[in-house]
């Protein structure tokens, strides 16, 4: 009895249906130009559409240059922050089984499941002047609300999953024989993690800053409520450009919300850059 074989060539499934995969392309780009490129290209031509004179004048407003700097002490005390929690929570989950690491994991989507609104809701009902606590830091001269502590603290709670959700997938494809070498080879703990382990997942890990450094440069509903808007003091540039708008300023809003596109894109295309020159 003879047997033949029948050699049968493979094809990828994208070589089958040539016109659906044309399809989702054209899809793909007509969502990006809608939702993305569109709404940008909305706020660079409003923001010039009364000239560079009146945008200059929008930017250089002391206003807009209160709320610029207050943005950026935000992100000076809430991106460190966001680095030292998100490498030791995405260390400890990624690396060692303990009792409450699926509290832990579930905790680090909170700030993604909870609305913005509602976190800085219970950061005024916890700090606030009518909490125990709040007025006991009034009494104190430390004031939590209406404060820049207050600001500080919703958008660390709205940012803190994004640098730990990138690096959680990192340090678990990191293979532990390597880590056992560093050990043997007489390594402390320390210099395992800075000179081994961190260099090792440096793409996650700026990309995880850029994520955070984006959201809480344009963070809005919970600095909304903490901040108790105060133009001027507690201002930042999303509630500058709210306060703008209301006020029918529509150009000026436009001029100050291209910073915030500006600092989207360069902090985004950062991790991107760094990616394709490696």
């Amino acid at each position: 009895m003879m047997s033949t074989t029948r050699t049968t060539a493979r094809r990828r499934p994208t070589d089958d249906a040539p016109v659906i995969r044309a399809a989702l392309i054209a899809l793909a780009i007509a969502t990006f130009a809608l939702l993305i490129a569109a709404p940008a290209a909305i706020v660079l031509v409003g923001a010039f559409r009364l000239g560079i004179a009146h945008f200059a004048h929008a930017i250089a407003d002391p206003s807009a240059l209160a709320a610029a700097r207050l943005t950026l002490v935000v992100l000076a005390y809430a991106i460190p922050v966001n680095v030292v929690f998100g490498i030791g929570a995405a260390w400890s989950i990624a690396r060692f089984d303990f009792p409450g690491r699926p509290a832990l994991l579930a905790a680090l989507d909170l700030p993604l499941a909870v609305s913005p609104v509602i976190s800085g809701l219970v950061f005024v009902l916890l700090f606030g002047a009518r909490a125990p606590l709040g007025a006991w830091l009034i009494a104190h001269h430390t004031p939590i609300v209406f404060a820049t502590p207050g600001i500080v603290l919703a958008t660390v709670f709205v940012t803190f999953p994004f640098v730990a959700r990138e690096l959680i997938p990192a340090f678990a494809s990191l293979e532990i024989s390597v880590d056992e070498a560093a050990l043997v080879s007489g390594a402390t703990g320390w210099q395992l993690l800075i000179r081994v382990t961190l260099p090792s997942v440096r793409a996650a890990l700026i990309s995880g800053v850029a994520l955070a450094t984006a959201r809480a440069a344009g963070e809005f509903g919970a600095v909304a409520i903490v901040s108790g808007n105060i133009a001027g003091r507690t201002n930042t540039l999303p509630l500058h450009i709210a306060s703008l708008y209301n006020a029918g300023d529509t150009t000026g809003a436009f001029a100050v919300a291209s910073l915030l596109v500006a600092v989207a894109l360069i902090t985004l295309a950062i991790p991107t850059r760094w990616a394709s020159d490696r």
